[in-house]
């Protein structure tokens, strides 16, 4: 290693170490869509990352979905597939689909997690699940009417103790959105819900949604319109103005419920990036969105390196 290279390495540590002491022993919730799961580097990649995050004490935890590999069956079995502001309409047929899917995708996390010598263990769907739900009556949408949304849950209870046992035991929990409700019927449930509902049960230091897009954009259109930082009201200026569509809207929502729920932290970022999740985590820089309940709690350099 030349004289340069070592420089670099002890530069890097140095800088990570305040992070490190700061964050050891906090709990990070990390929900990661779908659609990276189509891409094994990707994956790869992700499992990796966190496998640095478990390494140096921080407690984290898995929420994967599966949206895109639900539809890629749907149409292969010649069924349609309803969206309604970015939430699935999931009827019995659908819902078969789900549970399959995201029974798939957790175990290929699994998998992986176990390449990098992290205990992974998976969680939800069966009567291991943390999560009970309660199946969602139908609701008024506007624009849409009288919705029913079919096999979808509402969260009512999240068996916390059983979350922290495992994060306790050095363990790394996989969650699944599939939930159940008492009577042991599946539901299926948005997974940046679940996400942001086990971030504020657990009292997470940062709930860390990683997307295909660079984070959230002032115009959708345009890659380049990252918002760097907001808070809560900026993000509902934002909502009520139509800037946010589609997949974003639940996403939003889960961001406020999530700091509404003492979560100080929410952070968009991109997984195709590389190392997006060390740089967001590891540098006041970062290189996605964050989310605040108020501009004011931003630190100056934060504020300052946005």
């Amino acid at each position: 290693m030349s004289n340069r290279d070592r420089d670099i390495v002890v530069a890097a540590l140095k800088h990570a170490a305040p992070y490190i002491r700061m964050f050891k022993r906090k709990v990070f919730v990390i929900k990661a869509g779908g659609e990276l799961f189509l891409d094994e580097a990707k994956t790869e990649a992700l499992v990796e990352q966190v496998s640095l995050l478990h390494q140096v004490g921080i407690r984290v935890l898995i929420v994967h979905g599966a949206g895109p590999q639900s539809t890629r069956m749907a149409a292969a079995q010649g069924l349609p597939t309803r969206m309604v502001q970015g939430r699935r309409v999931t009827d019995e047929a659908t819902l078969k689909i789900s549970v399959a899917v995201n029974r798939e995708v957790q175990q290929q996390i699994l998998i992986l997690c176990r390449e990098y010598d992290l205990p992974a263990i998976g969680m939800g769907a069966a009567a291991d699940s943390p999560i009970r739900a309660c199946r969602r009556p139908p609701v008024e949408v506007p624009g849409e009417g009288l919705i029913d949304f079919g096999y979808v849950g509402d969260i009512e209870t999240i068996d916390t103790d059983a979350i922290r046992e495992k994060l306790e035991a050095g363990m790394l929990p996989v969650i699944s959105p599939v939930s159940a409700d008492a009577d042991g019927t599946l539901l299926n449930i948005n997974a940046d819900t679940v996400a942001a509902a086990l971030a504020s049960a657990l009292g997470a230091e940062k709930l860390i949604l990683a997307t295909g897009t660079a984070g959230i954009l002032e115009d959708i259109r345009d890659p380049n319109s990252l918002v760097s930082y907001i808070d809560l009201q900026g993000l509902n200026e934002m909502r009520q103005s139509g800037a946010l569509a589609d997949g974003m809207l639940p996403k939003a929502k889960a961001i406020e419920a999530a700091i509404r729920g003492g979560v100080p932290r929410v952070h968009v970022i991109s997984y195709a990036l590389p190392d997006s999740l060390l740089l967001e985590v590891f540098t006041n820089e970062g290189n996605g969105t964050l989310v605040v309940e108020s501009i004011e709690a931003l630190t100056p350099e934060e504020q300052g390196a946005a």
